[in-house]
């Protein structure tokens, strides 16, 4: 591929499993891609910056392709989406009755939303209360502290909520898998199509070599991956990135879009995001 001069502008979040994906490509690891000028910014944030049209390439929800896929194309590459990796709601007792209940959750245009969302329809009839937006770091400790009567939790909270003496009430990708059978899709990887087609596939070989470059050698981007890991267990970093890194990250393949096409067209069905095109998810 032959690189741009200047740094691409790329925001994705400071998480174990983004930071060890493209360690090996923000740090020059990967020949003749182009360089990145790295912003970290929570998945909200860089939805934000996806609608607005910021930056040239983001780690956002899947949840918000629908909204920005004119300007943007997915990436088949570099992501995240998997099996037993999916949101849960968590509570202070275990069995809790969420009708009418109040709900953090980290982001109303995040994936995490879109599958809570969808078990709610079929597994509260009442409905759910008050829904309240939370950065994901405060969403337990306000479930403990009975700010809220649930929350809605992503990334390595899978792994410490006990340790805020909480219980899992549902797991939203164990819903997902066992009416689908589909992968849970959660953060596509998304670049500016006004890029052209030909940068674009550069884009998507420069991160796949990314992923595998850090297969290879692991211990390469444990530098990178502990700096930004916000005081993280480094066991707990670990499981993070084995459960979010996986196939999918290398090649979405068919699973992969079959997984983003039927979460997009159910979530449209219910009203909750605006139909796609049929080739909107095409690649280059």
């Amino acid at each position: 591929m032959t690189a741009p001069t200047d740094p691409l502008k790329i925001a994705y979040s400071p998480c174990p499993n983004d930071t060890f994906v493209f360690d090996a490509w923000a740090h020059g690891r990967i020949a003749g891609a182009p360089a990145l000028d790295v912003t970290f910014a929570d998945i909200d944030i860089t939805n934000g910056m996806a609608e607005r049209g910021e930056f040239d390439v983001l780690k956002v929800s899947y949840a918000v392709l629908p909204y920005v896929l004119d300007e943007y194309a997915l990436l088949p590459c570099g992501g995240a989406l998997g099996r037993g990796c999916g949101p849960l709601v968590l509570t202070r007792e275990p069995g809790t009755d969420l009708t009418g209940r109040t709900v953090a959750v980290p982001s109303e245009r995040s994936t995490a939303y879109l599958l809570f969302r969808l078990w709610a329809a079929d597994t509260v009839p009442g409905g759910v209360g008050e829904v309240v937006v939370l950065p994901f770091h405060e969403i337990m400790p306000a479930v403990r502290d009975g700010k809220v009567d649930a929350g809605l939790v992503i990334h390595e909270a899978r792994f410490t909520y006990r340790d805020y003496g909480l219980h899992k009430l549902a797991d939203m990708g164990e819903h997902w898998e066992a009416t689908t059978g589909l992968p849970i899709p959660l953060g596509a990887i998304i670049a500016k199509r006004s890029l052209g087609a030909e940068a674009l596939r550069g884009l998507a070989s420069a991160a796949r070599a990314s992923v595998r470059a850090a297969w290879d050698d692991p211990s390469a981007s444990r530098a990178y991956v502990l700096d930004h890991a916000q005081e993280m267990d480094p066991a707990v970093a670990d499981q993070h990135i084995g459960l979010y890194v996986n196939e999918f990250t290398a090649d979405l393949g068919e699973d992969g879009y079959a997984a983003v096409r039927g979460l997009l067209a159910r979530a449209a069905a219910e009203g909750l995001v605006p139909a796609l095109a049929p080739d909107a998810l095409a690649f280059p």
